[in-house]
């Protein structure tokens, strides 16, 4: 399975009416996630949460696709 770059966020049995609302949704639930968090706690979160997905997706291929391009131009 190669790695999915367009959008594909999603609630099952929401109904979305704009398609990055999604996105939103996400991002929203992502500084919810690191409110209140100094910047050492919100280092180990981003550490665990990165472990956590990587291990939902499992497919070591497209991990490393991801870490390829998420390296670049950094």
């Amino acid at each position: 399975m190669p790695l999915q770059l367009q959008p594909h966020l999603a609630e099952p049995g929401k109904r979305y009416f704009r398609d990055f609302s999604p996105g939103d949704d996400f991002y929203e639930a992502l500084l919810e996630t690191h409110r209140d968090l100094s910047d050492e706690q919100s280092e180990m979160v981003n550490a665990k949460l990165i472990l956590l997905l990587a291990n939902h997706i499992g497919d070591l291929a497209v991990l490393r696709e991801a870490m390829q391009l998420a390296r670049e131009g950094v």
